[in-house]
């Protein structure tokens, strides 16, 4: 499998790694902002600066 070498693609993996490291670990049935401050948490954890808009 030839893999492409994309501008953003470390980033993106680390965003999307985040996204379904909360799914598996909070399951479903949340309210939005439970997953919202969750992913938050675990996106700063790596490094990530991370403003909420309202």
């Amino acid at each position: 499998m030839i893999m492409k070498n994309y501008k953003h693609r470390e980033i993106a993996e680390k965003i999307i790694g985040a996204a379904q490291k909360v799914h598996n670990t909070l399951g479903y049935g949340f309210l939005e902002k439970v997953y919202q401050n969750a992913l938050v948490i675990e996106l700063q954890t790596l490094g990530f600066d991370v403003e909420v808009s309202n």
